[in-house]
């Protein structure tokens, strides 16, 4: 099988090529990243030079390489998590959103249908989607499969467009479809502009945290390496045309969060308790910032069997760990040395 992982130097998609290059030696893993800021090669060290790896450098809003790219390898599926997703970022400059989350989407969505439109039943379109295209809850309640859309930043809006474009292509062409929408996603490689690499790489140097707000915005934190196993099993197991939740059952508050996490380097680091808390600065909440996220799982629990692996503190621990480990990985980030890798290990050769 040839499958097609988009996005895959990211966070994300870096955890999920690496599950399935090494936990699938007969499939072939083709990696699409066009190697933003977000994207990272350093992430994949360790695989890339499997027998059934391939790494391709380019962009999805381009329809005419897509379809190269189709022509080429004739994928059997594609595992689509390629997306601009810092709502920070969509706040200023929402056009760049639309490009790459609606439009490279749809021209994913037109050159799968053009090239499986022989036997579709034999092909599978997975869209990676997020939890934020519901919008906000209150206090109480939960998003499940059936909640309605209501987005409330650009990032959000541009998600829950190429959702429905997925959607649309199952009902009107009858393209295989499936669709999963996850909780915030945590752990190793996670590019710092993120809380908790930010919060970790500030704690190490002793600079102030930032927190929006008074910190009492809520979101369900989801280990990613649990979200990779996740994708793993709706993509070999889900039913086609369903829509899947993914959260972590970790719900906290961005304050309480952070006062764990400084807890937790101040021992790691040999610090003082509560010395790290001091760190925490309150800074203007960002606009249009939901108060709550919560998901439910249980469809994918009941249906699938997935289960998180680990607790929230628990995960939060490994990716201390993993982060003060690779002191190397961060610098060469926050530097922007990792953006020379593509070049230096691939364009060298």
């Amino acid at each position: 099988m040839k499958i097609l992982i988009t996005g895959g130097a990211g966070f994300i998609g870096s955890h999920v090529v690496r599950l399935f290059v090494n936990k699938y030696p007969n499939y072939q893993i083709f990696n699409l990243d066009k190697l933003t800021y977000a994207g990272n090669l350093a992430n994949l060290t360790d695989i890339e030079d499997k027998d059934n790896y391939t790494f391709l450098k380019g962009d999805i809003v381009d329809a005419a390489y897509v379809d190269g790219i189709f022509n080429e390898h004739q994928f059997d599926a594609v595992v689509h998590l390629a997306a601009e997703s810092h709502v920070d970022r969509s706040i200023t400059d929402p056009l760049a959103f639309v490009y790459t989350n609606v439009i490279g989407t749809v021209n994913l969505l037109n050159t799968a249908r053009k090239q499986w439109a022989d036997n579709l039943q034999d092909h599978v379109f997975y869209h990676i989607s997020t939890d934020e295209v519901y919008g906000s809850l209150g206090k109480e309640g939960l998003f499940t499969e059936e909640t309605a859309y209501d987005p409330r930043s650009p990032y959000s809006a541009s998600k829950a467009s190429s959702d429905h474009f997925v959607r649309a292509y199952y009902h009107t062409y009858g393209l295989p479809v499936k669709i999963s929408n996850c909780s915030n996603n945590y752990g190793p490689n996670h590019f710092p502009e993120k809380l908790i690499p930010l919060a970790i790489n500030n704690i190490r140097n002793e600079k102030p945290v930032p927190v929006y707000g008074k910190g009492e915005n809520v979101r369900d934190w989801l280990y990613v390496i649990d979200h990779a196993r996740a994708i793993d099993v709706i993509f070999h197991e889900g039913k086609v045309g369903e829509t899947y939740n993914i959260g972590g059952v970790n719900e906290w508050k961005n304050l309480d969060l952070i006062e764990l996490l400084c807890d937790q380097m101040d021992e790691k680091l040999g610090r003082e308790q509560g010395h790290s808390r001091k760190l925490i600065t309150f800074v203007k909440d960002r606009a249009g910032h939901d108060l709550r996220y919560a998901i439910d799982s249980s469809k994918l629990m009941n249906e699938l069997g997935w289960k998180p692996s680990v607790t929230f503190e628990e995960g939060l621990s490994k990716t201390v760990d993993w982060y003060l480990q690779h002191p190397e990985w961060l610098e060469n980030v926050t530097s922007g040395n990792y953006q020379s890798y593509y070049d230096q290990q691939y364009v060298s050769r």
